[in-house]
């Protein structure tokens, strides 16, 4: 299934991605830092959901109490 979340509090406008049978594939950040979000979404491919969420959960981007990985961990765990 394709997800689509719309991010709060950070410089992406948009995460997609496609969670199947717990897998995390697909991923896309519209907006933010380009390098670096095209290189999160390398390294979480083909992780399992749950791992993808411990590894980002509550990574904070310069004082902002969340950060676009934090964002994707969090658009994860709500479809899970």
């Amino acid at each position: 299934m394709t997800i689509n979340y719309t991010p709060r509090g950070v410089c992406s406008r948009n995460i997609s991605f496609e969670l199947e049978n717990g897998i995390i594939s697909n991923v896309k950040f519209t907006g933010g830092c380009h390098g670096n979000l095209q290189g999160i979404s390398k390294l979480v491919e083909g992780m399992p959901a749950e791992e993808v969420i411990k590894r980002l959960e509550n990574i904070n981007c310069n004082g902002k109490g969340t950060s676009c990985p934090d964002q994707l961990a969090r658009a994860i765990k709500t479809n899970l």
